[in-house]
């Protein structure tokens, strides 16, 4: 396994790996660890493996954005989020359009660009342990990364809609009976099952499975890249906000921010 700025990845007897590997920070994603997915999704789908499967390392699947680098960057991180999602929203689209399946394993809780890791697989698992926060309207921001695609392709436009506007925290068992993930099993089963799964798709005809991936995705072709590129649009004006600095500020100082529209 390749180990770069908080993201491992390989592939081993026909299974590619990708691995959030920062879990001291809750695999909290920045530039450097969001660069380093591009590289590897491209580098993963070069390899044509069987299967990829997408999971984390430590409690938490991941924070989402990180908090540190959005303070450090300040009015300039309209700029962070230009130059980072030039990066990893082509290999999003690569790695959900290859005809190849896409498993991720929900070890814990995720919020905010996390959901778009978890999701944009075409299995996903979870543990009981795992719960779901959105986060960005707590932040003054939107959503990026295809966030809204794919929360919205698992449970329905109306209610990703509520969910990323109140940002309350969804329990597991909400999560299953919503449509986020497909099953649950206890934090000690969770791996095997997913283990299982994997092998399963790896011993799958390749054509058949990824002719069926193709056949789906292109009942919403195109749909994707629209919905990148008018999230990052939205998000950089928000992150030009003032409403975003007292957002960030609140939550690193943990109180209630005070948004006044601006």
């Amino acid at each position: 396994m390749k180990l770069q700025d908080g993201i491992a990845w390989g592939v081993e007897s026909g299974v590619g790996r990708i691995v959030l590997s920062r879990p001291e920070k809750a695999n909290a994603l920045n530039f450097a660890l969001l660069s380093a997915l591009a590289q590897a999704i491209d580098e993963l789908i070069a390899l044509a493996p069987r299967v990829v499967l997408i999971s984390a390392q430590g409690p938490v699947f991941s924070a989402g954005g990180d908090i540190s680098w959005m303070l450090a960057a300040g009015e300039n991180f309209h700029a962070e989020v230009d130059r980072t999602l030039q990066v990893v929203n082509p290999a999003m689209h690569r790695l959900v359009s290859a005809p190849i399946p896409v498993v991720s394993a929900v070890s814990g809780p995720l919020g905010g660009a996390g959901i778009a890791l978890a999701l944009c697989a075409d299995f996903v698992l979870g543990a009981t342990s795992m719960k779901l926060r959105t986060g960005y309207a707590a932040l003054g921001v939107t959503p990026d990364l295809g966030v809204t695609y794919f929360l919205s392709r698992r449970i329905g436009t109306m209610r990703a809609r509520q969910w990323l506007m109140l940002s309350d925290a969804i329990d597991a068992e909400e999560c299953l009976k919503a449509g986020v993930v497909d099953a649950l099993y206890p934090a000690d089963e969770l791996a095997s099952a997913v283990e299982a799964l994997v092998a399963r798709l790896a011993r799958s005809a390749p054509g058949s499975v990824g002719g069926i991936k193709k056949l789906c995705n292109a009942l919403q072709a195109g749909d994707l890249l629209v919905q990148l590129d008018l999230e990052r649009e939205i998000l950089s004006g928000c992150a030009r906000s003032t409403d975003f600095q007292e957002g960030v500020r609140a939550f690193s100082e943990k109180r209630a921010p005070l948004f006044t529209g601006s």
